[in-house]
């Protein structure tokens, strides 16, 4: 069984998602259309096909085909909730650097559902946040995990094994994957970085210092950071673009890799190299 995950409010009237239940079809596979960001009955979904949530699938899947940009890949990977099932996105987001297929490249899905790809492993971040030695929030992040103050600036100090990295006061701070290094913590002046490779990248948001600087860390290290001094100041932690807890003066948020992978499913259409120049230029 394979499952079709569209955004429907990029996929409009679900057209490019019935094309691909058609040729999976006629290729003699079957398919179920699990829908991100809308539930079923939604108004936004087409009466006339029937849909399903993707956890409520209780069949086994053997690829997930996610079309929509880097938002939907990564509400599909939550909602997997650490299944190791392959994804293959088809790109109708702004960037889309989780999705390898463009929507004129859809015939190629077939030969994903033959399994004619490569595995492509991706790193995970485990997230951690401790309010007085008490653990209030855990998650765990394919792209970035981040502090942000609500238009206030804020003053964090950054720590690697315990020992400080960097302590300054700015909008917040990013603590991202390979997979994730092009997305916020690029924009923020961080690195971008092989998405298959294991680093855990730091980057400050605009810091209040000339020395602040992106740190990419080893995948045994572990990270963390305390937002110091807040006073009547607010911020959040936000885990793969969703707002998860606010944070409180010496709350401590710790990150480390996560046993969990995330499975891409690469045809070799484009590398991540042709994929990131034409996405930034």
């Amino acid at each position: 069984m394979i499952a079709v995950c569209p955004n429907p409010y990029r996929d409009n009237d679900l057209g490019l998602t019935r094309r691909c239940i058609s040729l999976l079809a006629d290729a003699g596979y079957e398919a179920v259309v699990c829908p991100v960001f809308a539930d079923p009955g939604d108004e936004v979904l087409p009466s006339d096909l029937m849909v399903h949530k993707l956890k409520d699938v209780d069949q086994p899947l053997t690829l997930a085909i996610v079309i929509g940009g880097d938002g939907t890949v990564l509400s599909v990977v939550r909602e997997l909730n650490s299944r190791a099932i392959p994804l293959l996105g088809i790109n109708l987001g702004t960037m889309g650097f989780m999705t390898s297929l463009e929507p004129e490249d859809i015939g190629l899905i077939v030969n994903a559902a033959k399994g004619e790809y490569r595995l492509s492993r991706r790193m995970m971040i485990d997230i951690s946040l401790s309010r007085g030695g008490e653990v209030v929030f855990e998650g765990c992040a394919l792209n970035d995990a981040y502090i942000h103050g609500y238009g206030d600036s804020i003053i964090l100090h950054a720590m690697c094994d315990g020992q400080t990295i960097t302590s300054f006061s700015g909008d917040g701070i990013i603590f991202s994957t390979p997979t994730g290094s092009t997305g916020y913590s690029l924009s923020a002046g961080g690195p971008i970085v092989e998405p298959e490779t294991e680093n855990i990248i730091v980057t400050p948001i605009c810091a209040h210092t000339m020395v602040s600087r992106t740190f990419v860390l080893g995948p045994e290290r572990i990270a963390s950071v305390t937002a110091t001094r807040l006073h009547d100041r607010r911020a959040y932690l936000s885990v793969d673009g969703y707002v998860s807890a606010d944070i409180r003066k010496d709350d401590l948020l710790t990150v480390r890799k996560s046993e969990n992978k995330v499975l891409f499913a690469d045809l070799g259409a484009k590398s991540f190299y042709e994929n990131t120049y034409e996405k930034l230029t």
